[in-house]
């Protein structure tokens, strides 16, 4: 199984623009998995609900996606990518999962943990997290940006038979990188964290996105990373094995070894 991550920088609103770059970034690369970051068609920054209303559209039948979906095809790869979704009245920083095969798997997952100002523009998800299984043969679960903060999520998706925790990001907190390798041994998973570059301004308001796109494997070790800056697709080969394999010792399992009796305070 090769899999990756791509590392851009998403032109602020230019949805054709960013649909050019992937197809650039992408070509020729020999991959079964790529992850691309949180909202890479549109860029991050939006004045108001208004405005990024003019930016969603439903999973189905939109174009932008389609013409993913083509990509995909010619890549013989699967995508995993961030878009802006509209559902009925509703917004949604949403993940979606299109196949090698251009279709485009459902539900789409929609963003848990808002963050900061997002809170002004979206609706937090609504959907429980979901595994999906490819045509390889292995189960992947979807996370975006903030979701490393919240320890539940990827525990949710390993108990659900995740092999692959695939995270789309817009990383501005210089430390948040590092949850990535938590994530993988506390769930003895693969994490492919894919982060966007650059800086968008939009007004006062003005971010800098912190790259270090990164593919961890179950043990904790960093297999690939990339710097802050550069727009690059990085992919590695793996053994998904590794992924099932969930002894952390010979006497001590990732999951059976939980005591969810104990921890009633959290309501899980």
């Amino acid at each position: 199984m090769r899999i990756g991550y791509v590392q851009m920088m998403p032109e602020h609103h230019d949805v054709n623009a960013n649909l050019a770059s992937i197809e650039k970034l992408i070509a020729g690369v020999d991959a079964d998995l790529l992850v691309l970051p949180e909202l890479c068609l549109t860029g991050y920054l939006f004045k108001s609900r208004e405005e990024l209303r003019d930016f969603a559209q439903p999973i189905r039948g939109v174009q932008s996606l389609k013409l993913i979906s083509k990509l995909a095809r010619t890549a013989d790869c699967n995508l995993v990518l961030g878009t802006v979704e509209r559902y009925r009245t509703r917004l949604y920083n949403s993940a979606v999962i299109i196949t090698r095969r251009g279709r485009i798997l459902l539900p789409s997952y929609r963003k848990l943990h808002l963050f900061w100002d997002e809170k002004d523009l979206f609706d937090p998800g609504n959907i429980p997290p979901t595994v999906y299984r490819l045509d390889e043969g292995i189960s992947i679960g979807l996370m975006i940006c903030f979701d490393w903060a919240f320890p539940e999520l990827p525990r949710s998706l390993a108990i659900q038979g995740a092999d692959v925790i695939c995270h789309c990001a817009n990383l501005v907190l210089p430390y948040a990188q590092g949850a990535a390798v938590t994530r993988a041994i506390e769930n003895r998973v693969f994490v492919i964290l894919a982060n966007r570059t650059g800086v968008e301004e939009l007004g006062a308001k003005r971010l800098h996105f912190t790259g270090h796109s990164r593919i961890v494997e179950p043990g904790g070790t960093i297999l690939r990373e990339a710097d802050g800056n550069s727009q690059r697709v990085d992919v590695v080969d793996i053994d998904i094995e590794k992924a099932r394999d969930k002894m952390l010792t010979p006497r001590n399992h990732a999951l059976n070894d939980r005591r969810p009796e104990m921890y009633t305070q959290l309501g899980v």
